[in-house]
């Protein structure tokens, strides 16, 4: 257990749980999180299949132990080669994937991510020529086709060579999307070299293409005002992300902060740069499509740079979308408790308690940062998320009552997705005066917001109110969102409710082509067949809402269903 771990664990009321959720994570260098080490396969072929099992699953920590047991049976077998060289680079074991990236690369010349690890091992070895000879041979299409300019950009920075890094950058100009990006760093590499005007030209260049103020961008201008004794413009920038961004974790942590006193520049060295160059990269790339380059370039900002927090934030978040709680938990854990991201830390170390199913913690650990500072609303708005999604309808519209009091005390503006949330949870919890209140503010914030205008329209139809402009609703929410399954189910159900089953049937199949495997959606399906007359189907379809581990309270009105089919008179069905 590292000093880090120990020092956060004197935090909040969770401690024990983190450290007993910790005993099965290792962590090495980097903030790299791995799973237990397995134990010695029986085989050379058995620890092949084993590795191959573990990399489906995405436990790539495994997978990498079983894959290093049969090369090293097999040292010259091309795909143990690239297959372990690729599983260390994802746990973050640089260390352990350099040798093999030599190897990768005598296999597959192109082998961007081979090519990263040899340039992060010449960064830091001080190796500028070097450096910049491996950022030169990355390729400038495929995947990796962003990951070439900023490379070549901070590697030829090293080198002296201003004009060289900006024709670098230049190269981004061909992807659709990527201004922002390059106006950045554009900007880091002007302040870095200390042309003040041109970097500040940058910055600005920077905001107006984002058109909102994010907090990388608030953080890096905010920083240059203050080193250039321009206290009231840095406190602007700080003012205009927290109106931007009313009860995020980090608005309120700059809120209660004092200005900063000749702070230090963000990028100290032109390996800063690269490390801030990869982050950023990593956070454009972060989608499902694509999140495991994100993942790849997070892991190597942190090899250049291990304290760079918002890398460790972004990993974090990662590894909990990867489905990987435990190793989240452990990279939060790195975070020091003094540190402005320390909040946001717990804030995340929360949510993976409650992946965990220790949500009783987690919702301890939220109440007890709530009341710690009793200005701040991102706590109350997570524990109101929280105690929703364990059905505690009405602790959660409190809880969510009290962020938006404490938003409203801080002259921040109203957030259309706190009096959304609140809504559903007073509905849920049969209150509904409150709910359609709630749900119509909700639209007045935010006019044709489609999850607005699919709650607030169904529930008018299930309850036979405004029928008319429910429906419309609904269906303006399907035409914003037509590949949205769960959108398109309420309209098919609210068809049903209002008696038409043929445009019920017709919508509800539609829905579940996109979420064929929801239980809700197929046990609306097989109502809709069975008020159609299409018995056999209606019944094939309650088997598999059963088989799609429908929520509890739902099973035994879809087996008696199953049993004895809808009563002729039931206006609608279960679901």
């Amino acid at each position: 257990m590292t000093k880090a771990v120990n020092e956060w664990l004197k935090v909040g009321p969770v401690a024990g749980l983190i450290l007993g959720t910790l005993a099965a994570v290792t962590t090495t260098g980097a903030g790299a999180a791995r799973e237990d080490v397995p134990p010695p396969a029986t085989s050379p072929y058995g620890a092949y299949l084993a590795g191959r099992h573990a990399q489906e699953d995405r436990a790539f920590g495994v997978a990498a132990s079983f894959y290093e047991q049969a090369l090293r049976a097999d040292p010259q077998a091309p795909e143990l080669i690239t297959r372990t060289f690729v599983m260390e680079a994802d746990t973050g074991h640089f260390e352990r994937a350099l040798p093999l990236a030599k190897e990768a690369l005598q296999l597959d010349s192109s082998d961007a991510v081979a090519d990263l690890m040899l340039l992060i091992d010449r960064v830091k070895a001080g190796d500028k020529a070097g450096a910049l000879a491996r950022a030169e041979a990355l390729p400038d299409d495929g995947l990796h086709r962003y990951l070439s300019p900023l490379a070549r950009a901070w590697t030829r920075v090293a080198t002296g060579n201003l004009p060289g890094a900006e024709a670098a950058l230049h190269d981004l100009d061909k992807f659709d999307g990527f201004a922002p990006l390059e106006y950045f760093q554009l900007g880091l590499i002007y302040d870095f070299v200390g042309n003040p005007v041109k970097a500040e030209e940058l910055y600005k260049k920077t905001l107006a293409a984002t058109g909102q103020l994010n907090w990388r961008l608030a953080d890096t201008m905010a920083n240059f005002y203050e080193r250039h004794g321009r206290r009231d413009e840095a406190a602007a920038v700080y003012a205009r992300f927290v109106k931007e961004n009313p009860g995020s974790e980090l608005a309120e942590v700059v809120q209660s902060e004092k200005p900063a006193v000749n702070p230090a520049p963000l990028i100290g060295s032109a390996t800063d740069g690269l490390a801030e160059a990869l982050f950023d990269l990593a956070s454009v790339v972060n989608r499902p499509d694509t999140i495991d380059l994100a993942l790849i370039y997070d892991r190597a900002a942190l090899e250049l740079r291990p304290n760079l927090m918002v890398a460790q934030l972004l990993l974090a978040d990662i590894l909990t979308d990867q489905g990987k709680p435990q190793q989240s938990l452990a990279i939060l854990t790195e975070i020091p408790p003094q540190s402005r991201y320390s909040w946001s830390a717990r804030l995340r170390a929360a949510a993976n308690l409650e992946a965990l199913d220790h949500t009783d913690e987690a919702i301890a650990e939220l109440q007890a940062m709530a009341a710690k500072e009793p200005k701040w609303a991102s706590a109350e708005i997570q524990l109101g998320d929280t105690l929703r999604e364990q059905k505690r309808f009405s602790e959660a519209a409190d809880a969510y009552s009290e962020a938006i009091k404490r938003l409203k005390a801080e002259g921040m503006p109203p957030r259309w997705a706190l009096y959304y949330s609140r809504g559903i949870a007073y509905e849920r919890s049969n209150q509904w005066t409150l709910a359609e209140a709630d749900l119509e503010h909700a639209l007045e914030l935010k006019p044709d917001q489609p999850l607005v205008l699919n709650y607030l329209g169904y529930s008018w139809i299930d309850r036979g109110e405004k029928l008319k402009r429910g429906l419309k609703m609904i269906e303006k929410a399907v035409e914003l969102r037509p590949d949205d399954g769960y959108i398109v189910d309420s309209l098919g159900w609210a068809h049903y409710r209002l008696g038409d089953y043929a445009s019920a049937v017709e919508y509800l199949e539609k829905a579940l082509e996109l979420v064929p495997e929801d239980p809700t959606i197929n046990d609306h399906l097989g109502d809709a067949y069975w008020k159609s007359g299409r018995t056999t189907e209606a019944r094939y379809q309650w088997r598999r809402a059963l088989q799609f581990k429908p929520d509890k309270d739902d099973i035994k009105p879809i087996e008696a269903k199953l049993d004895r089919g809808l009563p002729v008179a039931t206006k609608a069905g279960g679901g």
